[in-house]
């Protein structure tokens, strides 16, 4: 590995870094936004690329605090959710660079809904929607190896935040008879513009350049929001170490990586929020970074190993208590850089 990757990676951050309300959920899927650094990026800093990446994941274990809850306390059954992201970014030079990427959801939501003779009845639902729009800026000029920058930009509420209608056995379910089948942060967008700040660190730990360290952290938080309704300001950070076995058959670069992921969320507010919304988790994450030519190809999975969510405190202040979550999450994503 050459010095020339480090600054290169600035490109391979902007793909991964990106933090958290571009996949809302209701616990927080832009953790997939952070951490897997493709440290197998080759060639100059400057320069275009293009990617899309798979996000996967389902959320069907009850959670109270840090531990698991009755079934019976949630009325959200399972979320069984794809996400498919495209992007690009571009290296304007040595310094600076700018990023924009939109996720899609493709959503099976199992939850409780009341028929109009007020009984509860439990159904699935299916969403494709696309979430919300984010741009990204760069700045890596604080020292001469570029191992050093800040990220900064917007997320834009590009994405459907309003629960579509659905007709079950004749009866029209949608917000517009206050009986919605998703909750606001159920939806693929947020409805809110919010600012978006981060920074990170790289650098070699052996002679030969194949240990690196990487260590970022992102921060989110609305300042427009769309009918009152807030979502929580989240925090991820993520740190780890990749290393470089260099070429290896097809692949002009093999790269394992291990990585500590923590992310914390605040509760939402204003209308339509939950007492149980908020949460922080911390995962451990190996993945693994292959070169081909102008391809790269990274993969991962993150499992959490600290798990806590905020609670309504008992059942009757929402008719509801708890929060899903999943066990395992999953990464795949393959770039071009032109």
């Amino acid at each position: 590995m050459k010095k020339s990757v480090i600054r290169a990676g600035l490109g391979a951050l902007l793909l991964s870094a990106v933090s958290t309300q571009a996949l809302a959920c209701a616990c927080g899927c832009g953790v997939f936004d952070i951490g897997g650094f493709n440290f197998g990026q080759s060639g100059g800093p400057m320069g275009i690329t293009v990617w899309g990446r798979y996000d996967y994941m389902v959320q069907n274990q009850n959670y109270e605090g840090t531990s698991k809850a009755p079934a019976s306390d949630n009325t959200d059954k399972k979320i069984e959710t794809s996400f498919y992201s495209v992007g690009g970014s571009y290296m304007i030079n040595h310094d600076w660079g700018v990023m924009a990427m939109i996720p899609f959801y493709q959503r099976a939501f199992t939850t409780t809904y009341t028929d109009p003779l007020g009984n509860n009845n439990v159904g699935a639902f299916n969403l494709f929607a696309p979430g919300d729009l984010k741009l990204l800026g760069s700045y890596s000029g604080f020292i001469p190896d570029h191992s050093l920058g800040v990220l900064f930009g917007v997320k834009l509420p590009t994405g459907q935040w309003r629960s579509p209608s659905y007709s079950v056995n004749g009866n029209t379910y949608s917000l517009a008879n206050g009986n919605p089948i998703y909750d606001r942060d159920t939806m693929p967008g947020t409805g809110s513009t919010d600012l978006i700040v981060g920074a990170f660190k790289r650098g070699f730990l052996t002679a030969d350049q194949k240990l690196v360290y990487f260590a970022q952290a992102t921060y989110q938080f609305a300042i427009t929001n769309i009918e009152g309704y807030r979502a929580g300001n989240e925090l991820d950070a993520a740190a780890g170490l990749s290393y470089d076995f260099g070429a290896y058959g097809p692949f002009a670069s093999v790269a394992p990586l291990a990585q500590v992921i923590n992310s914390w969320r605040s509760g939402d507010s204003g209308p339509n929020s939950s007492s149980n919304s908020g949460y922080e988790r911390i995962l451990l994450s190996p993945g693994l970074n292959l070169r081909i030519g102008a391809v790269n190809i990274y993969a991962d999975v993150a499992i959490p190993v600290y798990q806590f969510v905020n609670h309504a405190a008992n059942l009757s202040i929402e008719g509801t208590e708890g929060q899903l979550v999943a066990s395992t999450l999953y990464k795949a994503q393959v770039s071009y850089d032109f």
